[in-house]
């Protein structure tokens, strides 16, 4: 047996949602070839101490915004004061400063115990809207990044043509654009066909948001998805403004005005969803159309605290991402979906750790296209991630699910192991010497 053919595990979580000890799983090709609990380490399996879970799914994610940690917080302001200072990053992007910022991020999320990313990209041309020679070489340097770094991508290539209900783009905002969604579809496509079969990326779809796609054009983007079947995503709702701004224009709340479209369904994924008013949350239960939580984002731009428990409650998958980088950590993301709903519920217990586990593994995956991943299962992806239970969070815990979600952080993860490749061990990026430099250098290329 070879060394990278098994591993062997302290603990580790099943789809059973209980923990099992001295747990074996072999892998062949980077599939999960079996799972037996309760037996002793044969020779070659390489030990995973603490307790391992599967990998996690980052299910919304802007790379650029990892630029923005610790350079937005002074003085007052709101989302719509922030968008100005993020668009000043991403002014500043190129394709080779691109892929130096996203593969450091993406080495983080690894250290961090993440293995897929949800990519929400929208800085496709130059500053000036004129595209590369290769219209698709923002795209491309994502892709790279990924693959360089070792963990699966979904790159959601996003729809994005306005600047407002009823506004052009503005000047900050001509990178973003294709003219219309016929213009983005047409790059789209030659994008899909570019990075056809990779084995570590999937293409699916974004529209930014009904704020910035006109209701004319979002059919467009969901006739595209539904002749690929592949993952659509959309900012929701993420702001009062926004709901006020579609209720004036088209008479209907951003949820009737996507559902009308045929965008919502079980392939679409709507992120945020803080400002759902009336209808929006059975309109989307009745749908089959996930949400994406991104906590710590949500309550750094001032954006309030979604329904998660209401939809829940109403049956909704739910998936988490880290979105704006404030924070790289799906442990924090996890427990701030239950911390919060506390806060506004001020009842406890509304989410089980095994659940909030769930929305950080197989719910992601799902959300992103990667069915076969997110369970330490037979015929599962084999994507492991070992977290310490000996730290000085976890210390004391034990070996369950709320030791994980209500006690550790991504500085706990010590190996994570992705389709049977270790890609981190003992804390330690195997790809990127020194990711803490490697994120400094990108930064300071794309910031003044």
């Amino acid at each position: 047996m070879s060394t990278d053919s098994a591993w062997w595990c302290e603990y580790a979580w099943l789809p059973s949602g209980q923990v099992a000890s001295r747990v074996l799983v072999t892998v062949v090709d980077g599939l999960i070839s079996a799972v037996e609990a309760g037996v002793d380490r044969p020779s070659g399996a390489v030990l995973l101490r603490g307790l391992v879970i599967p990998g996690l799914a980052n299910t919304h994610s802007h790379a650029f915004h990892r630029a923005l940690r610790g350079r937005t917080q002074a003085g007052r302001g709101d989302f719509w004061t922030w968008r100005q200072q993020m668009y000043g990053v991403a002014n500043r992007l190129d394709p080779s400063t691109y892929l130096a910022l996203a593969r450091a991020t993406y080495a983080e999320m690894a250290l961090a115990g993440i293995t897929c990313v949800g990519e929400f990209h929208y800085v496709h041309h130059q500053p000036d809207g004129v595209p590369y020679d290769d219209p698709n070489v923002m795209g491309a340097a994502l892709v790279l990044a990924a693959e360089q770094v070792g963990v699966r991508l979904t790159l959601l290539d996003t729809c994005y043509v306005a600047g407002g209900f009823g506004e052009p783009l503005s000047a900050p905002q001509l990178r973003f654009g294709d003219g219309d969604a016929d213009g983005w579809a047409k790059r789209a496509s030659a994008l899909e066909g570019a990075l056809e079969g990779g084995p570590h990326v999937r293409i699916g779809a974004a529209i930014h948001s009904v704020r910035a796609v006109p209701a004319d054009q979002l059919g467009v983007v969901a006739d595209w998805v539904r002749d690929r079947d592949v993952p659509l995503h959309f900012h929701l709702s993420e702001q009062q403004a926004e709901n006020d701004g579609c209720l004036a224009l088209y008479g209907v709340t951003p949820t009737q005005l996507l559902a009308s479209s045929g965008a919502m369904g079980p392939v679409a994924t709507a992120v945020h969803a803080t400002q759902l008013r009336g209808g929006d949350i059975s309109l989307i239960a009745g749908t089959a159309t996930g949400v994406c939580f991104c906590p710590t984002t949500e309550r750094d731009l001032a954006d309030g605290i979604g329904p998660a428990g209401a939809l829940l409650a109403a049956g909704v998958p739910l998936s988490l991402g880290t979105d704006g980088q404030s924070v790289i950590d799906l442990f924090e993301e996890a427990r701030a979906l239950e911390l919060d709903e506390r806060l506004a519920s001020q009842v406890r217990g509304t989410f089980s750790a095994a659940q909030l586990l769930d929305a950080a593994t197989v719910a992601g995956h799902r959300a992103l296209g990667w069915s076969d991943a997110g369970q330490i299962a037979v015929g599962m992806r084999a994507d492991l991630v070992a977290v310490d239970l000996e730290s000085r969070r976890t210390a004391g815990a034990g070996a369950s699910a709320d030791a994980i979600v209500f006690a550790a952080a991504a500085s706990d993860v010590t190996d994570v192991i992705v389709d049977g490749v270790a890609i981190v061990r003992d804390r330690r990026h195997l790809r990127i010497d020194d990711v803490g430099v490697a994120l400094r250098e990108a930064i300071e290329a794309v910031t003044p």
